[in-house]
C-alpha cells in the first residue's frame, strides 16, 4: 500500500509538471484513463490533459508554485496552493480579446482534491477564483466607494 507521504509527494509533483508542461513526470503521475475538471478545463484521459497543457499560453512567467498538504489518507489527497507569476506575454481572456503584458506579480490561490489508484492519479478536482488574476491585472471595473 502506498503511505500517505507518498501520495503527497506524487500530487504536488503532478501540479509542478502541469506548471512545467513535463510530458515525462505527467505520465509518471497520471492514469491512462484519469479524468480532471478545473474551472478552465474538463478532460477524460492522459492525452487529453496533457494535450490542454500543451494548449495553455506563455502569458505568465517566472512561476513559483507552493504547496500545503491538508490530507491524504486512503484513495484521496487534498492540498491547498498558491502560484505567484509575472504577467510578460499576452493574455487571452475572452472572445478573442488579447491583454497586452503588464508586467504585473500576481498570485492566484486554489485547492487541489485528486483520487489515486495505486501511486497514481485517476481523478482531479481544481477550484481557484480566476477573476483574482483579472482583477490583480486591473482588468475589472472598479465601483465607487459610497459612503454609508
Amino acid at each position: 500500500m502506498t503511505t500517505s507521504a507518498a501520495r503527497a509527494n506524487v500530487l504536488v509533483r503532478a501540479l509542478r509538471a502541469g506548471l512545467d508542461r513535463d510530458p515525462r513526470v505527467l505520465t509518471d503521475v497520471y492514469t491512462d484513463d484519469v479524468r480532471a475538471w478545473t474551472p478552465a478545463l474538463s478532460t477524460d484521459s492522459r492525452a487529453a490533459l496533457m494535450a490542454e497543457f500543451e494548449r495553455l499560453d506563455d502569458a505568465f512567467s517566472a512561476i513559483e508554485l507552493e504547496v500545503a498538504p491538508l490530507d491524504v489518507s486512503g484513495e484521496f489527497g487534498c492540498v491547498e496552493w498558491s502560484v505567484a507569476m509575472t504577467h510578460t506575454g499576452p493574455l487571452e481572456v475572452a472572445d478573442g480579446m488579447i491583454v497586452e503584458p503588464t508586467g504585473t506579480r500576481v498570485t492566484l490561490h486554489g485547492v487541489t482534491v485528486a483520487e489515486f489508484r495505486g501511486e497514481q492519479i485517476c481523478a482531479l478536482r481544481q477550484y481557484w477564483d480566476e477573476l483574482s488574476v483579472f482583477d490583480q491585472l486591473g482588468l475589472l471595473p472598479r465601483e465607487p466607494v459610497r459612503p454609508v
